[in-house]
Parts: C-alpha cells; sequence; structure tokens
C-alpha cells in the first residue's frame, strides 16, 4: 500500500490502468483534454503490477482500473470521476491540484 501511495504523490495526476482497458484509456483521455499531462502506470506492463493492484484493492477499489490519484489523494476509478466531470468540479480538483492552470 505505501508503494501505491509513494507513486500517487509523484505527480499532480497519476493514472494506474492497464493496457487493454478502453475504460482506463477513456478517463485518460478526458483527463488530458483538461491540458493535465498524468503519469500512468499499467499495471500489465510493471514490473509489479500484481502488487500494486493488491495495494490498490486495500485502499478501496472496487474496480482495480483505473484508479485515479488527484493531488495526492486516491480519488477512485471511472465512476468518481465521471462524476466530477459531470458535476462540473473535476476541472477545479485538477487546478487545487496544481495540474492545469487557469
Amino acid at each position: 500500500m505505501e508503494m501505491v501511495m509513494k507513486l500517487g504523490a509523484q505527480s499532480p495526476v497519476v493514472i494506474f490502468s492497464r493496457s487493454t482497458c478502453c475504460i482506463s484509456h477513456s478517463i485518460e483521455t478526458l483527463i488530458r483534454n483538461f491540458g493535465a499531462n498524468p503519469i500512468v502506470y499499467e499495471l500489465d506492463r510493471v514490473q509489479n503490477g500484481k502488487e500494486l493492484e493488491r495495494a490498490l484493492v486495500e485502499l478501496g477499489c472496487q474496480q482495480i482500473v483505473p484508479a485515479v490519484f488527484i493531488g495526492n489523494e486516491l480519488v477512485g476509478g471511472s465512476n468518481e470521476i465521471m462524476s466530477l466531470n459531470i458535476r462540473g468540479k473535476l476541472k477545479q480538483l485538477l487546478i487545487k491540484a496544481n495540474a492545469i492552470w487557469v
């Protein structure tokens, strides 16, 4: 769990995904369209991917990917990100995390 938190703090936006997950790709595209440049860890391509998956489950991720950290905090998966976007709060969260500028 400590490793995931450490990786999640490396950038204003960090996404844990899988290379074959279209939902992960969609969430990454959505965040990039705001102008953010997230660090993306594809769990099926990193050496310790299984360990990171277990840690994400321990942190409460019901669906392992995508798991999105914004401003060093685990925001959640695709449902949470889409909900924030629909309510107009995703952009505000990205600004607050210094992932984008106004």
